[in-house]
């Protein structure tokens, strides 16, 4: 089975909302793509292309997060995720049951 499946999203449907919102806080910013680029220090181009296609390098984009002042989001991808309480923790390990797998599809 498909993990976008499981998840109900797609990568690409990810990717290009994050396009989607950098354009949006760069137009907020008054800022054109080729002044937002130089201030991020990445080509133009580059940054163009981001805009349309949603590629980019993770570079890139921690420096295009930079410039709109959200490079905290980043530090806080793939941390350990703290608890409020016990019951807290307890209640995110019910219904999870480590098991192997046995296919390889």
């Amino acid at each position: 089975m498909d993990i976008n499946a499981i998840i109900g999203t797609s990568s690409d449907t990810v990717i290009r909302g994050i396009a989607e919102r950098v354009k949006s806080r760069r137009l907020e910013k008054d800022l054109t793509q080729k002044a937002f680029a130089a201030r991020a220090g990445i080509g133009y181009d580059a940054y163009r292309k981001f805009e349309t296609t949603g590629d980019i390098t993770l570079r890139n984009l921690v420096q295009c997060a930079l410039v709109l002042d959200d490079l905290e989001e980043f530090n806080e991808l793939f941390v350990t995720k703290q608890y409020t309480s016990l019951d807290a923790l307890i209640e995110s390990k019910q219904g999870k049951t480590k098991k192997r797998g046995t296919r390889n599809e």
